[in-house]
């Protein structure tokens, strides 16, 4: 009896010696799986962070080109509103001496007239 309970339980502890070997060997690869994965996200992020920075940059360099864009049309506006300002100040110079003009030249009909 004593010794088939040795046997019982020699056959136990190499049982139990194999499950927690196989339990060491599954908590191994679950580390190194583990450690795979933290090691993906970290280059996920870092892609994903470059992305974004790449992305901002371009974004800057756009909106200031725009920018650039948007004076540049200012001071086009702006020098086309002085140009539109002397046409009118041109253009009523013209009418008064176009208005003396035909005065004159009424007097002078007049003249010629008599």
């Amino acid at each position: 009896q004593l010794h088939l309970t040795m046997s019982e339980k020699n056959e136990l502890t190499k049982t139990l010696e194999m499950v927690q070997k196989d339990l060491q060997e599954k908590e191994s690869e679950m580390k190194r799986e583990i450690s795979e994965y933290k090691d993906r996200l970290l280059q996920a992020e870092k892609e994903h962070e470059d992305a974004l920075t790449e992305a901002n940059r371009k974004n800057e360099v756009e909106i200031e080109a725009c920018q650039d864009k948007m004076n540049s049309l200012e001071h086009f506006i702006s020098s086309q509103k002085l140009e539109i300002e002397h046409l009118k100040s041109t253009k009523e110079q013209l009418n008064n001496s176009l208005k003396e003009a035909n005065q004159t030249l009424g007097e002078l009909l007049k003249t010629k007239v008599r």
